[in-house]
């Protein structure tokens, strides 16, 4: 699959996605690379963006990562989602790479890195997750 195709399937599947703006930018055999523009709405008290954006922007690139390396299989399914908040993200877009780390029968193991725009030195976030896969015949 495409980023596009991707990005498309993630929008229609996960109305929210369409509420934060997610775009998948990136999709290759490297992984994913996937962005939250910045929007008022999406910002806590505090200034700073949400941990619930950062969550579902992570949670939705290993998504990509997981239909780029396997293609449409909707119903793979996050297991386990462990987040460490390392550093305030900025008032600006937000972005998250995503690779597997293990790609297995059943589960895919992925990590994500997450940075604002232009500081992709200095994390946001890491992320490691698991998605479950569909047994397939």
């Amino acid at each position: 699959m495409t980023a596009g195709q991707v990005e498309a399937l993630i929008r229609e599947g996960v109305p929210m996605a369409e509420d934060i703006g997610l775009r998948i930018e990136r999709l290759d055999a490297e992984g994913a690379l996937a962005r939250v523009p910045f929007q008022p709405k999406l910002v806590r008290p505090g200034g700073t963006l949400s941990g619930p954006t950062i969550m579902a922007l992570a949670d939705a690139a290993m998504y990509a990562v997981v239909l780029g390396s396997l293609g449409k299989v909707e119903m793979a399914v996050t297991s386990n989602l462990n987040i460490n908040f390392l550093a305030r993200p900025r008032p600006v877009d937000l972005f998250a790479e995503a690779r597997i780390l293990k790609l297995g029968r059943r589960q895919a193991v992925c990590e994500v890195s997450l940075y604002s725009e232009g500081e992709q030195d200095n994390l946001v976030a890491h992320v490691t997750g698991t998605y479950a896969l569909p047994l397939v015949d």
